[in-house]
């Protein structure tokens, strides 16, 4: 009679886990960060049809690395919990913090429970009256929640991104000038030969948590908008520029 296959607790603990990394790593990077009007997320995303960054609810965004399935499973169910808190009490009641603790308790019975742990690293943000207000957390494959201050880099290769962003980074940054910072951080990595590159409009997925708007305060940024805020444009080519609210989609 063959004796049943033995592993210990923690092997299998290490072995999930070094399964859950490599699957982040191999997801383009997504950064989130603070500027002088609320919260940015800027992803390298070619795709058009499938979201990295999400709204989740008034002033909540959402953005996930890694397997796209498991975290837009996640998007969903946090939409849909916070749509019913919100209703059952009050919308005031619907944070950041909530949802991330909720996420947290998912990753991790999933993770000590079911043989595959989620290949996935999300953010929840929520912006605030005030820049001191103002949210970032991260959540890992595990459920560990992490309370970023400032910004924080998902993904492939992110302590190198993060180091880049590190060194360019500071409080209270305009959008144009923190969008740069994220692209410039983003093309640091993955070119030839160890070479930046520049990345085109069509290859970002850019959003942002507007606190000077009225109630909702997620709103894409794309096509003129977006390509006026990057790096390469001409801070003087007035005749590119967009009209007031062109290619932002609420």
């Amino acid at each position: 009679m063959s004796m049943p296959f033995y592993a210990s607790a923690e092997q299998i603990m290490r072995d999930r886990s070094e399964f859950a990394r490599k699957g982040i790593s191999r997801g383009r990077g997504v950064i989130v960060l603070t500027y002088a009007d609320g919260v940015l997320f800027v992803a390298e995303n070619a795709s058009s049809a499938l979201h990295k960054v999400s709204e989740i609810y008034d002033r909540i965004g959402f953005a996930g690395v890694g397997k796209y399935n498991e975290y837009e499973n996640l998007r969903v169910a946090g939409i849909r919990l916070a749509d019913l808190r919100g209703y059952s009490y009050d919308r005031r009641d619907v944070t950041a913090r909530a949802l991330a603790n909720a996420y947290a308790q998912t990753l991790g019975t999933i993770f000590t429970e079911q043989q595959k742990p989620y290949e996935v690293e999300i953010c929840v943000a929520e912006v605030g009256e005030t820049a001191d207000a103002d949210q970032i957390y991260r959540l890992t494959y595990d459920g560990t929640i992490v309370d970023e201050p400032e910004f924080l880099v998902m993904g492939g290769q992110a302590e190198a991104l993060s180091s880049e962003v590190k060194t360019a980074f500071r409080p209270a940054l305009p959008l144009a000038e923190a969008l740069g910072v994220a692209v410039g951080a983003l093309g640091s990595v993955g070119g030839a030969n160890g070479s930046p590159r520049a990345l085109p409009a069509g290859q970002l997925e850019v959003a942002v948590l507007d606190r000077n708007r009225p109630t909702r305060k997620f709103k894409r940024v794309e096509g003129l908008a977006l390509t006026a805020l990057l790096p390469e444009a001409s801070a003087g080519d007035s005749e590119s520029a967009p009209e007031p609210g062109e290619g932002i989609t609420p």
